[in-house]
């Protein structure tokens, strides 16, 4: 089998194409694993499609199926592109919905399914949360310095629920940082796309932030947002670390 490598501002996934849909949960697991195989944050499949250039099935690395992934959407788009399954502006199907993406050398942006509100703000363990749903479910909170970011507060919220949980911050230079923990890693992660389309569009919407803002990650590299009042573009640079085959 071959596979891929890809990076996509930290958060980095192994990718294949195949024909068949199959549970892939153990697989996902293996791959995934840092300490003894090759190691990612998920496990991408691409597949083909009837209704678009292709369809994924994309796993979390503890082997559970998530609908979407916003850094894996654009790594599996530049995947597709330079495996010659699409071309530069594409459509694919997640679980989501249909995901469309264009490529620009190494720069990828893709349109994400529109953001739902899934309930109003609430105060739990001394933050203010907002919950939207932007491919997935999010959980954000502002606060006026990242080192607040809790793993324990993170872990709870996460199981009570059932979400991803965001701290987010917008600089004096008008920059969104953004720090998540993540539901199927169940940690920390370098980065997340969805959760940084949560955390723009929370500032958007109840905040009246700038409708296109630059982001930054625990990762440190610079995503671009944008809401043009039904859909979130998301756009930064994708990574094609190696390419690798296993029996």
């Amino acid at each position: 089998m071959q596979l891929s490598k890809y990076n996509a501002s930290g958060n980095d996934f192994v990718i294949f194409h195949t024909f068949k849909s199959l549970n892939r949960r153990e697989l996902a697991m293996s791959l995934c694993d840092r300490f003894n195989s090759i190691g990612a944050d998920g496990l991408i499949v691409i597949l083909p499609s009837k209704e678009c250039d292709f369809e994924w099935e994309f796993y979390n690395s503890d082997g559970s199926l998530a609908s979407m992934c916003g850094n894996g959407s654009r790594a599996a788009a530049l995947y597709a592109y330079q495996n010659s399954l699409c071309s530069k502006n594409c459509s694919f199907k997640t679980g989501a919905g249909i995901i469309k993406a264009s490529i620009d050398n190494d720069f990828v942006e893709v349109a994400l399914t529109a953001p739902k509100k899934l309930s109003e703000p609430f105060i739990e363990y001394g933050f203010e949360w907002s919950f939207y749903d932007t491919g997935v479910p999010h959980l954000v909170t502002f606060v006026d310095n990242l080192s607040k970011f809790d793993l324990s507060v993170c872990s709870e919220l996460r199981k009570k629920y059932n979400a991803n949980v965001n701290f987010a911050h917008l600089k004096d230079n008008g920059v969104l940082g953004v720090r998540t923990f993540e539901r199927g890693v169940e940690n920390e992660t370098n980065a997340c796309g969805t959760g940084m389309a949560a955390s723009f569009y929370t500032g958007v919407d109840r905040f009246k932030f700038n409708p296109c803002l630059k982001v930054n990650p625990k990762s440190k590299e610079d995503l671009w947002l944008k809401f043009d009042g039904e859909t979130i573009y998301f756009k930064g640079k994708v990574k094609h670390c190696f390419d690798t085959s296993i029996s």
